[in-house]
């Protein structure tokens, strides 16, 4: 049995993947290296298709606080996506993804892009996402938000399943 079979996937947003490579927030930096480190060692991580696209865009668009430069230039940003296609699992929308997100959307209230991310988990059974953009471990049907950037002394570290399992 391989040490990652008894750990759930977690879905992670694409803020983990940008925070890895800014180190304008030490503290963030550090815990996003931290989550993909483990989340690679155990093979627990997977990621969705849409947050290679927007980690792309977000790493190589301009920034006002960094004299306009971006944080990455293209041609890194570029080698960062494939080494992540690489070293973990990715998702890729289908039909059922798509109109999953879109009931989502009306349901919960969230923006397009968090509803679609949240669309892949359900759709797939994944238990978990790790985010801030979502309300820290609020239940969005199966799926249990965590914020991994929350203060140790402030975060709850195991939250309550949604549902009761039986000993059945």
């Amino acid at each position: 049995m391989s040490p990652s079979a008894h750990i759930p996937k977690t879905l992670i947003d694409t803020n983990i993947l940008v925070y890895a490579v800014d180190p304008s927030d030490p503290v963030k930096h550090a815990r996003a290296i931290q989550l993909l480190d483990e989340g690679l060692r155990h093979q627990s991580i997977v990621m969705a298709h849409q947050s290679l696209v927007e980690f792309m865009s977000a790493v190589t668009r301009p920034k006002k606080q960094a004299a306009g430069e971006a944080l990455l230039p293209r041609s890194v940003a570029a080698q960062q996506v494939e080494w992540m296609m690489q070293a973990f699992d990715i998702l890729y929308p289908d039909q059922d993804v798509v109109a999953t997100a879109l009931r989502g959307q009306s349901l919960y209230g969230l923006s397009w892009w968090d509803t679609h991310l949240w669309a892949y988990a359900e759709v797939r059974s994944i238990p978990e996402i790790w985010s801030e953009d979502f309300q820290h471990g609020r239940h969005y049907g199966r799926v249990r938000a965590v914020n991994p950037f929350l203060a140790a002394e402030d975060a709850v570290h195991e939250l309550p399943p949604m549902y009761e399992v039986s000993g059945v």
